[in-house]
């Protein structure tokens, strides 16, 4: 299992899109998002995902995730056994520096919604900060994807 280390935001305009070097169509849903820990469903453009996450004991900034490809028609099919509420976004990739943000366009229930994101090789590793980067939103689980499924954006 590897560590994710990662640092989340709000994003404050659409400058990303000018700004990235490429971006994918995301579908996901979640087959178990309890106590912090999540079996997480993705269908990537034409790739699609297992992922399991563990429970982040350092306010949100890291936790244990175990990631692998399975078969698209295995994904289809496992969709349909998720909690309800499918996340359906548009992630942008944008260079900074030597990291590359994520930028996450919500759609859906999370329309308007716009969030970034950068993993880290350490938690004290420095990152340069792009110009469409806001507040930081790290730890605060309303922004954890599995957690918008169950308290839409729109709701908010």
């Amino acid at each position: 299992m590897a560590l994710e280390i990662e640092r989340k935001f709000l994003v404050l305009n659409d400058s990303y899109k000018k700004e990235s070097f490429s971006h994918s169509h995301i579908r996901q849903g979640y087959i178990c998002s309890e106590c912090g820990r999540t079996v997480r469903i993705r269908i990537r453009d034409d790739h699609a995902y297992i992922t399991i996450k563990g429970p982040s004991l350092d306010g949100g900034l890291s936790r244990y995730e175990f990631e692998q490809e399975i078969p698209m028609d295995d994904a289809r099919h496992l969709l349909t056994l998720c909690e309800p509420s499918i996340i359906d976004k548009t992630r942008w990739l944008v260079k900074s520096g030597a990291h590359t943000f994520e930028v996450d366009e919500f759609f859906g229930d999370n329309e308007g919604l716009v969030m970034a994101e950068v993993e880290l090789k350490n938690a004290s590793e420095e990152v340069k900060i792009p110009d469409f980067i806001g507040k930081e939103v790290t730890g605060d689980r309303r922004f954890y994807n599995s957690q918008l499924r169950l308290h839409p954006f729109k709701t908010w």
